[in-house]
C-alpha cells in the first residue's frame, strides 16, 4: 500500500486553485471517544472546518445564521474600548463572544483560549477537555440532543477559529497599519493544511485520495489583489467582516456614523443631492445619509462635470449642507488636483464644513485613468490629514471601459494607501460583483442601474454601498421639462409636486 504524499504549492495561482477544490479538505479529525460534548476530538468532529460534503453545508449554515444576528458594526461596537492589557487572543474572543450575547465574555475568552491550540492539532491534554465541556455547560445548560450540541459546537468553532487568526491580524496591523494591507504583505495564516478526500487536479498536478496539500499563503499572496487569509469558496470564511470590524474595534480605530453605515451586514441606499434643498427633502425621507453629484454641481453652474471646475462650489455647497442634521458625503471628482497635499487640504475644509465622507476618483476628463500610485498617494494624504474623514476610493475602469481586468489590482492600491470604502461605477453583473467582493477588504459601492440587480439582491452578493449618482439630477429635469411642456401644450400634468410650505420648511432658518 503506498503512503499519502505531500504536495506543496506557493504560488498564488495553484493555492486559489487548491482553495476552491471542494476535494480538498481539512484533515479529517481524530475519531470520538468519550461522552459528546465533553473533549476536543468531538468539537473537531462536530464543526464546519473538518467537515465535508452534506455535514459542511449544514454545520456552516449554524455559523452562517449565528453571525446574521448582528451587523459587523455591532461587533466594532463592542470591541472598541476593551482593556488592552490582556492578551490579543483573550480580547478577541471576549469582544467577539459579548457581541454574541454569551454569558460571562471573561470566563469564556479564558476556557478557548484553553481550547484553541488543541483544536488547530497541537496536544492539549485533558485540560483541554475539561475547558470544551464547560463551555458546552455554560454556552448550552442542559442541552443533550444531538442537534443542540451541534449548534453549541459550531459557536464555539466560531469563537476558536476567530482566537488565532484575528488576534494575529490585530498584533500585525498596530501603529496605523491598514488591515488591508496586513493581509495582503502579511497575512496572519501563513499556511494551510489540506486532505484530499477523493483524487483530483490542481494546477497541473495528480493528487491521489489521502496526499496531503500544505498551502503556502504568505509565499502565495505577494503583490496580488485578493487576500487569500479566508479562504475561497466553497470553504471561504463566513465571518470575514465581521472578523475585520473586531479586529478595527480591537485597535481601538473608530468607526464613524457615517463609516458604521457601511457595517450593517446589507447594502446602504446613497441618494445623491445637488444643493441644501434636495439633501434635506431626502433626509426627510427618511434616508440615512446622503451624497453630492459633481454633474448636479456643475450642470446647475453651467460648468462642465469631471474637469476640475467646481472646487469652490463643492466647498460652498459642503458648507451649505453643514447646517443640515445628515450625514453626508461629497464627491469630489478626482480632488480637483494632482497635487495630494492639495487633495488632502480640500478634503480637511469638506470635512471642517461637515462632511462625513468624500469621493475620489481615478477618472480623467480625457478618458484616462490616472496613474495608480499618484491616486494611492492622494488617499493616503487624506487619510493622514483627516482620519475621521471616510474616503471612498472610485475606479472608472468600467465605466471609461479601460481594462475592466485590473479593477481588483488598482482597488488593492486604494486599500492598502487607506481607503475606507471603494467605487466602481459601471459594474453592474452579479458575476462580476460577486468575483469583486470575495477580493476586498473594504465595502464595495456600485452606481444603480436600472437593469442591473435591485438593492436587495446587491446587499446578498456583498455590496455594501449603492449610490445613485446624477439620476435623480437627470429625472428632476426631465420632470420639470416635461412639466412646463405639458402646460405649454395643453395636456395632463402628472402633479404630485411637494406644497410650497413644504419646501420652504426644508430650509434650517438660520439665515
Amino acid at each position: 500500500m503506498s503512503h499519502p504524499t505531500t504536495h506543496e504549492f506557493s504560488q498564488y495561482a495553484e493555492v486559489l486553485a487548491a482553495l476552491s477544490d471542494p476535494a480538498l479538505v481539512p484533515p479529517p479529525p481524530v475519531p470520538v471517544e468519550g461522552p459528546p460534548g465533553a473533549s476536543v476530538a468531538w468539537l473537531r468532529g462536530s464543526v464546519a472546518r473538518f467537515a465535508s460534503g452534506e455535514a459542511h453545508r449544514r454545520r456552516r449554515a449554524l455559523v452562517e445564521a449565528e453571525l446574521a444576528r448582528l451587523a459587523p458594526a455591532d461587533v466594532h461596537r463592542a470591541a472598541s474600548g476593551a482593556d488592552t492589557r490582556s492578551d490579543p487572543r483573550t480580547r478577541v474572543v471576549r469582544g467577539l463572544a459579548a457581541a454574541l450575547h454569551m454569558p460571562e465574555p471573561e470566563r469564556v475568552a479564558r476556557e478557548v483560549g484553553a481550547v484553541a491550540d488543541a483544536y488547530f492539532g497541537e496536544d492539549g491534554g485533558p485540560g483541554a477537555d475539561r475547558a470544551v465541556a464547560r463551555l458546552v455547560a455554560l454556552l448550552a445548560p442542559g442541552v443533550v440532543d444531538d442537534t443542540g450540541l451541534e449548534a453549541v459546537a459550531n459557536r464555539i468553532g466560531l469563537l476558536v477559529q476567530a482566537c488565532a487568526a484575528t488576534a494575529a491580524l490585530v498584533e500585525a496591523a498596530g501603529d496605523g497599519v491598514p488591515t488591508a494591507r496586513v493581509l495582503r504583505d502579511d497575512p496572519p495564516v501563513r499556511v494551510m493544511r489540506r486532505t484530499a478526500a477523493r483524487a483530483t487536479r490542481v494546477a497541473g498536478r495528480e493528487i491521489a485520495e489521502g496526499d496531503e496539500v500544505v498551502l503556502d499563503l504568505g509565499a502565495a499572496q505577494q503583490g496580488h489583489a485578493a487576500p487569500l487569509a479566508f479562504g475561497a469558496p466553497p470553504r471561504a470564511c463566513p465571518g470575514r467582516a465581521h472578523a475585520l470590524a473586531l479586529a478595527e474595534g480591537l485597535l481601538g480605530r473608530p468607526m464613524t456614523p457615517f463609516a458604521r453605515l457601511h457595517h450593517q451586514g446589507k447594502a446602504l441606499l446613497l441618494p445623491n443631492a445637488w444643493d441644501y434643498a434636495s439633501a434635506a427633502a431626502l433626509a426627510a425621507e427618511g434616508f440615512e445619509a446622503v451624497g453630492t453629484t459633481s454633474l448636479g454641481v456643475a450642470a446647475g453652474l453651467g460648468l462642465p462635470d469631471g474637469a476640475a471646475a467646481t472646487k469652490e462650489a463643492t466647498v460652498e455647497l459642503a458648507g451649505r449642507l453643514g447646517r443640515g442634521p445628515f450625514l453626508f458625503s461629497v464627491d469630489a471628482e478626482g480632488g480637483f488636483s494632482d497635487n495630494p497635499a492639495e487633495v488632502a487640504l480640500l478634503a480637511r475644509r469638506l470635512y471642517e464644513a461637515g462632511a462625513a465622507g468624500i469621493n475620489l476618483e481615478d477618472g480623467r476628463a480625457d478618458g484616462t485613468l490616472a496613474p495608480v500610485e499618484l491616486h494611492a498617494a492622494k488617499i493616503a494624504a487624506v487619510k493622514e490629514a483627516v482620519p475621521g474623514l471616510f474616503v471612498n476610493a472610485r475606479t472608472d475602469t468600467y465605466w471609461l471601459g479601460i481594462a475592466p481586468e485590473r479593477t481588483a489590482g488598482r482597488l488593492a492600491v486604494y486599500e492598502r494607501a487607506g481607503a475606507d470604502g471603494v467605487f466602481v461605477p459601471g459594474l453592474s453583473d452579479r458575476a462580476g460583483i460577486a468575483a469583486l467582493t470575495a477580493a476586498l477588504v473594504t465595502p464595495l459601492n456600485v452606481l444603480y442601474s436600472p437593469a442591473g440587480p435591485g438593492i436587495a439582491e446587491l446587499g446578498a452578493l456583498g455590496v455594501r454601498r449603492v449610490s445613485l449618482g446624477s439620476l435623480l439630477y437627470r429625472e428632476a429635469l426631465a420632470g420639470a421639462v416635461s412639466t412646463a411642456a405639458a402646460i405649454r401644450d395643453g395636456g395632463p400634468v402628472r402633479g404630485g409636486a411637494l406644497p410650497y410650505a413644504d419646501v420652504q420648511a426644508l430650509a434650517p432658518g438660520d439665515g
